[in-house]
């Protein structure tokens, strides 16, 4: 089904909070200080996720889905991108799409799956629409009834090739394919989606990321020390913090603010590091030649107090 009113962004970010918070989630602020690739984290009890709303899912660019990729892949969270159609065409309802490996649902099946329990078992790709099929259950059936792979095979029309990447759950079935599946077979065999999953997949987007070293020298002096300090540093461009910091012995993720000259919206963005910080489990910071413009709720420290710090307990005990 399709909603007959097309909703502008605003409106699909108010119903998508909406949907969370009825659902029992904790919602970060909006991250709008500048320009950011989630507008705000969402979290019930192990589950996070870092959501951004497009009106047009389509439109979603390469380069902030890579930046939303780390920053999930740093706190093993589920990007999500919310919008209304992809491309020309209207996003169904009960059904995902997927954009640079991020799931893209509506918010009627954001709804579904949140407050109803019902998660979708359809994703649209290119040339129609899959699922995902159960290929133990499968194998299971098959074997119980005395068919051979290559009978079974040849009874649903597929390969002995197509059939292996099912029971190996190593290729997706189309939707009719997977029906007449189901109908030999005399069981359920699709595997519904879980559009809170984190992405997995070969490629680390960490390990691509690379950002350790940074074009700006101020930066790169703040990313030494810590990295001094034997923390992990990620860099983020598109976020309202510009690092992710992991102390690996204290368990610890740290979201970094840095300011590096006169900033109209340091107060604003500081509050949105916190916000974020306290969805994501982590400890906020923010470091400023200002330190006066800024909340007494975030650490803030300036260069040169930072430089005098020797070691990590030193720095993390004034956290």
């Amino acid at each position: 089904m399709f909603r007959e009113k097309r909703l502008s962004r605003k409106e699909i970010l108010e119903e998508a909070e909406s949907i969370l918070e009825k659902a029992g989630f904790n919602i970060s602020n909006r991250c709008c200080s500048r320009p950011s690739c989630f507008d705000f984290a969402a979290r019930k009890e192990n589950l996070l996720t870092f959501v951004k709303v497009h009106v047009n899912v389509g439109s979603a660019s390469l380069k902030d889905a890579s930046e939303l990729l780390i920053i999930t892949e740093n706190f093993n969270a589920a990007p999500l991108l919310i919008g209304e159609k992809n491309r020309d065409k209207p996003l169904e309802d009960d059904t995902v799409y997927s954009r640079y490996n991020i799931y893209a649902v509506n918010t009627k099946t954001l709804q579904d799956v949140t407050l109803n329990g019902l998660h979708p078992l359809v994703e649209a790709g290119p040339g129609g629409y899959y699922v995902q099929i159960n290929g133990e259950l499968v194998r299971q059936r098959r074997q119980k009834l005395g068919l051979s792979i290559g009978k079974l095979a040849e009874m649903i029309g597929v390969s002995r090739r197509t059939l292996y990447g099912y029971e190996n759950e190593m290729a997706k079935a189309s939707v009719s394919t997977a029906y007449t599946l189901e109908w030999i077979l005399g069981a359920p065999v699709v595997e519904p989606i879980n559009i809170f999953k984190p992405p997995t997949g070969k490629k680390s987007f960490l390990a691509a990321a690379k950002r350790i070293i940074s074009e700006h020298c101020f930066l790169k002096k703040i990313f030494k020390k810590f990295i001094q300090f034997n923390f992990k540093i990620t860099q983020v461009k598109r976020a309202p913090f510009d690092f992710i910091a992991s102390v690996p012995r204290e368990n610890m993720k740290i979201l970094g603010g840095v300011s590096l000259g006169k900033e109209t919206r340091v107060e604003r963005r500081a509050e949105e590091i916190i916000s974020v910080s306290k969805v994501a489990d982590a400890q906020p910071i923010f470091i400023t030649g200002d330190n006066n413009s800024l909340s007494n709720k975030i650490p803030a420290f300036n260069p040169k107090e930072l430089e005098k710090i020797e070691n990590p307990d030193d720095f993390l005990s004034v956290l």
